[in-house]
């Protein structure tokens, strides 16, 4: 007996599966042809495979066309750039990325703050003059594979996306922050979080598939709840920050995020969101994220304590953790990082799920053969 025809619509909205070693080599390819350097290009390629690798698919190939190519086709960042130290402390430097792709730019500054951290016990690299750096966790989990911890925030340069609670006009980005250390065998630790409710590219994936977005993440002018994420591009809906409400804890993304701007911003010297500036226009979303600041950080536990085995405690913390009974009839207890290495792993295997309007956009610029089908 036949198997009956699955719906038209399912059928154009089943994902296709793309393996990733092909994926990560046709990135490259079209990195090197802007005229990247080749151990750059993969690095740029690593970063942007790691948000579709890990369920991150805001932060991945979807910001291929919206994102990077528009920034090195505009000029606005020089494929060919070369970051310029500009303070050496030993543990501690400011450099000025002068427009290099931020994908890779802060993956180098990360395995710079490492090696400060290796001599030191602490390293820091401040950069300013940065383009976006897709998944902040991509760079913090750096640290965690070199046995430290490494903390990441970055500005959105000149970007105003969110208003100030109780404020008319937009201030502050999203300000992504990340912390990655060592937890257990293949499992690090990784918190990759805006410190708005959601990042701009869930709003616009969720456009795209035409779903709506849940309530708490966008708001109207009047601070009422939007569930229409095509809203947001149009400029008639804000991002809200972690914690929602005054009455929810709004202060603690808010806060979060004016803290990253001084950590990415202020130390580094790129611009700020903060700035004179925001308070012309309509009070919509607005500004470039041009010179953009990072900040990296690296601990090294076991060189500021030789004596202690510091992986045994940590080892001990991420287990105790996990052996946690759950609730009755719920799923077993996890810690962040770990839904990403296991889907990362499952990934890498079986390929990654692209919608097929993004496989098609992918296709038409020949990163791929032909329209391809679900494996």
């Amino acid at each position: 007996m036949t198997a009956p025809t699955a719906p038209r619509a399912a059928v154009e909205r089943a994902p296709v599966l793309v393996d990733h070693a092909e994926l990560h080599a046709a990135l490259t390819g079209l990195f090197t042809g802007h005229g990247i350097p080749d151990a750059r290009a993969r690095l740029a390629a690593d970063a942007l495979c790691h948000g579709d690798l890990t369920g991150l698919d805001s932060h991945g190939v979807f910001n291929l066309t919206r994102l990077y190519l528009p920034l090195l086709e505009s000029g606005r960042c020089d494929p060919r750039a070369e970051p310029e130290t500009l303070t050496d402390l030993g543990a501690c430097a400011t450099v000025d990325a002068r427009r290099a792709l931020g994908l890779w730019a802060a993956a180098e500054a990360m395995d710079d703050a490492v090696a400060r951290a290796g001599r030191h016990g602490v390293g820091l690299v401040s950069v300013r003059g940065a383009t976006h750096f897709g998944c902040a966790g991509f760079h913090a989990v750096r640290a965690a594979h070199a046995g430290m911890i490494g903390v990441v925030a970055s500005n959105c340069g000149g970007q105003r996306i969110a208003r100030p609670p109780g404020g008319a006009v937009a201030m502050l980005g999203t300000n992504p922050l990340s912390v990655a250390a060592p937890a257990l065998d293949g499992h690090p630790f990784l918190l990759d979080m805006s410190t708005t409710v959601a990042p701009t590219g869930r709003v616009r994936v969720a456009a795209r598939r035409g779903a709506p977005v849940p309530v708490g993440w966008l708001e109207d002018a009047a601070g009422d709840p939007v569930t229409d994420p095509s809203a947001f591009d149009r400029g008639e809906a804000f991002l809200r920050w972690l914690g929602g409400t005054a009455e929810t804890g709004v202060h603690k993304g808010y806060g979060l995020g004016i803290a990253v701007e001084l950590l990415a911003a202020v130390v580094s010297g790129a611009a700020v969101g903060p700035a004179p500036a925001a308070l012309e226009g309509d009070g919509r979303a607005g500004g470039t994220d041009d010179d953009i600041g990072f900040f990296l950080l690296t601990i090294a536990p076991e060189v500021l304590r030789p004596d202690a085995d510091v992986a045994a405690v940590t080892r001990s913390l991420f287990g105790t953790l996990v052996d946690c009974p759950p609730v009755p009839g719920g799923e077993p207890v996890r810690y962040p990082g770990w839904r990403e290495a296991e889907l990362a792993a499952e990934r890498r295997r079986h390929g990654i799920p692209l919608p097929p309007h993004l496989h098609a956009e992918l296709t038409a610029l020949g990163l791929l053969d032909g329209p391809g089908s679900p494996r």
